[in-house]
């Protein structure tokens, strides 16, 4: 990071283990974690809060963190999901340039540990299939019974296992297990499997094995390999820690202390990479990076900032018990960092014409504006204004009610950085809807305010229809329609409550020139409607803009009460 994080003296649980260790001079006082995902899907906001965790807890302490792909399932896994990953933490503002590990470079190791387990008789070969294995286990309720297969020799398990990796059997026909107790409390106790067979090539290591490690066997052992000294985990793997513990100390190699956490639930959203593919594959969104996703890359797309997400997971801190987070909290934070550093800009997406029939038809008047009210070092730039202009259709109104301060027929109102207008007539198509303004513009009035002190009440912002820039603006709003998308009824699942309004798309917008410098993934503030980001799909005909977030906290304005 750029910014030095200084560590925090009301310590979370997790600091306060740390601090501990180094005060007793556990780990010779060092400190090494690590962030561990699988690539087989696009990060999301839950896994931010894991990574700023991890790195900034490496970062505190003056030690190291790791990346490491757990990439022990070829069939799930693709270099796309590798390159995202890093992309994401890069852009969270990690150096990981001489800190990115694969579980893939320990295979070899893995299958060396394994064979030691055998020869100490507390691993075997095993027929059972899949559904076999689940019945043997037994349940929460009722203990296990041994496999058939348990009793194997060491011999023949060791033959078993070489004849495995050599591609002797199909897939699915035969497991290596751990042999502990079928009768354990802890049902992951119960001889888990700890390799199976699949004839499938790895993303990294090719055809070279056929046999991949389960997760539980490989956890703890990558953690070891790479001498990390505190494991952070989300609390799901609180029951599997006895079972690393288990592998670690039969094999008597470097033991990591894991700590567990609670991980991020937030409303109106899912956190389950199995649940967002779903989405992607069924084409139920645009694309791991749809800004309506909670992907790390598709709130980036958004205009989410870094800075905002790392602000977002410090708010929210770290905990034992699970929680779920409100999503406007997020988005409150977003806006915090965006007020500070987006400039401002003028565009109309829902645009009613304006005719100012006593202003020259031929001229353009550039006016001054500002670009950041936040930050004086932003400067200014000039805005144009001709006899067309375009407002939003929202702000006028022909029989107003009494709280409508906005344009109305006979009203004067100040047009931002510009000049006081009058509504004088309505042109109406022939069904009646109104579809252009003639109004009258004081001359004395540029800039905003009048010479003889008259004040208006209404403020609006416009673009000059002659100078402006085509914008196709799209409107993103909550992906799903409750608080909790897993709430269905009976025979339904979470995609019942997609939300139909997620996304609005307006055409034939109008921003002012200015926005023709936008580049795409920068995020500016269009004055009065909300922070919106330049699109990918942009081109120098048409700028797409996603809006990032409104204007209005409804996070901040209850937390005030």
């Amino acid at each position: 990071m750029t910014e030095n994080i200084e560590p925090k003296r009301s310590l979370d649980f997790v600091r306060g283990i740390i601090t501990e260790d180094i005060e007793s001079g556990k780990w010779d006082s060092r400190v090494h974690t690590r962030f561990p995902p699988e690539p087989n899907g696009y990060l999301h906001i839950g896994h931010a809060k894991s990574i700023n965790l991890n790195f900034s807890l490496a970062q505190e302490f003056s030690g190291k963190c790791n990346l490491r792909f757990d990439d022990t399932n070829p069939v799930k896994e693709e270099d796309e999901y590798v390159n995202s990953i890093i992309e994401d933490v890069k852009w969270l503002g990690w150096d990981i340039d001489d800190s990115i590990f694969y579980a893939s470079d320990y295979f070899q190791q893995m299958y060396d540990y394994a064979i030691e387990l055998i020869k100490a008789g507390k691993a075997y070969v095993c027929d059972l299939g899949s559904e076999e294995t689940r019945k043997y286990r037994g349940s929460l309720t009722a203990p296990g019974q041994n496999s058939p297969y348990r009793n194997r020799t060491v011999d023949e398990n060791l033959e078993l296992f070489e004849k495995m990796k050599n591609g002797e059997f199909a897939d699915g026909s035969k497991t290596l297990k751990a042999k502990i107790d079928m009768a354990h409390p802890n049902i992951n106790m119960r001889d888990p499997v700890m390799y199976r067979i699949l004839h499938a090539s790895h993303h990294r290591s090719g055809d070279k094995w056929c046999i991949y490690p389960m997760y539980d066997w490989a956890h703890g052992l990558e953690d070891s390999l790479e001498g990390i000294t505190h494991s952070i985990c989300t609390l799901e793997f609180e029951n599997h820690r006895p079972l690393y513990d288990w592998f670690i100390d039969q094999l008597n190699i470097h033991h990591p202390q894991q700590i567990e956490f609670a991980r991020l639930n937030m409303t109106y959203t899912v956190m389950s990479k199995r649940k967002l593919l779903k989405l992607v594959q069924d084409k139920l969104v645009n694309g791991w990076d749809d800004p309506r996703m909670p992907t790390i890359s598709g709130m980036r797309r958004r205009g989410y900032s870094s800075e905002a997400i790392l602000d977002f997971c410090k708010t929210i801190g770290v905990a034992k018990t699970e929680s779920t987070i409100d999503f406007a909290l997020l988005e409150h934070c977003v806006r915090n960092d965006l007020n500070k550093k987006a400039n401002r800009v003028m565009g109309v997406i829902d645009p009613l014409k304006v005719v100012i029939e006593n202003y020259p038809e031929d001229q353009v008047d550039w006016l001054d504006a500002i670009n950041n009210p936040e930050d004086a070092e932003a400067g200014s730039r000039k805005v144009p204004f001709t006899r067309e202009l375009y407002i939003e259709r929202g702000d006028f109104m022909e029989e107003p009610p009494k709280k409508f301060f906005r344009l109305a027929p006979g009203r004067e109102v100040r047009l931002r950085y510009g000049y006081f207008v009058t509504c004088t007539d309505v042109v109406k198509n022939e069904k009646g809807e109104v579809i252009e303004l003639i109004c009258s513009y004081d001359p004395e009035t540029r800039g905003g305010n009048a010479p003889d002190g008259r004040r208006v009440k209404a403020t609006m912002h416009w673009v000059s229809a002659s100078e402006s820039v085509l914008a196709e603006i799209r409107l993103y709003n909550n992906l799903f329609n409750t608080e909790n998308p897993d709430k269905v009824e009976e025979g339904q699942d979470f995609t019942a409550n997609l939300n139909s309004d997620s996304l609005e798309v307006r055409i034939n917008c109008f921003l002012e020139p200015a926005c023709k410098e936008i580049e795409p993934g920068q995020t500016v503030q269009f004055e009065r409607l909300g922070y919106f980001c330049c699109d990918k799909d942009s081109t120098a005909e048409e700028l797409v803009f996603n809006r990032t977030a409104t204007l209005k906290d409804t996070w901040a304005k209850i937390n005030k009460k």
